[in-house]
């Protein structure tokens, strides 16, 4: 190695490791405590989708329809589906009598897990934006926010920082 190579080498060292001195951790976040508005806050300064939960609401979605109506309806239109599809393809009467008890159980097994899934309490969570907005998403499930969370809201959903 000559001492050009030599010299070469250690510029681009030195340049790599002031590059990275000011690198930071998290692209678009600044880790650096801001003391702006009268308080302190360890909150990331630069992040636009970003804020403080101000109040949970627990809101009811779906119908107030019975519990086992999902389950009434499901066997009933399985019940039907089962006879009809086995007495179309030729099937013999005890064929369609076990499709028909068969289509029930299946059409009622759906239609709890559908009305499960269409019914049940939500939330509302205001959430305080780093820039002064307010903003409201409707979710199903808290995971770890409560209110005074700092949190990320994308996809229409308050995620917990």
């Amino acid at each position: 190695m000559n001492i050009q190579n030599v010299r070469l080498l250690g510029v681009a060292a030195a340049a790599t490791i002031a590059l990275a001195g000011c690198a930071t951790s998290s692209p678009g976040y600044s880790t650096s405590p801001s003391y702006g508005g009268g308080g302190y806050s360890t909150a990331p300064a630069q992040c636009y989708d970003c804020g403080t939960v101000t109040r949970i609401e627990q809101v009811t979605t779906g119908s107030s329809a019975p519990s086992a109506t999902g389950a009434v309806l499901g066997g009933i239109v399985g019940a039907v589906a089962g006879h009809e599809i086995s007495r179309h393809t030729g099937g013999s009467k005890g064929n369609q009598n076990i499709a028909t008890a068969a289509g029930a159980v299946g059409g009622a097994v759906a239609g709890n897990a559908i009305q499960k899934n269409t019914t049940g309490a939500s939330y509302n969570v205001y959430v305080r934006m780093n820039d002064g907005r307010t903003t409201v998403v409707t979710q199903r499930d808290l995971g770890n926010v409560r209110e005074g969370s700092y949190v990320r809201v994308y996809d229409g959903k308050a995620h917990a920082q």
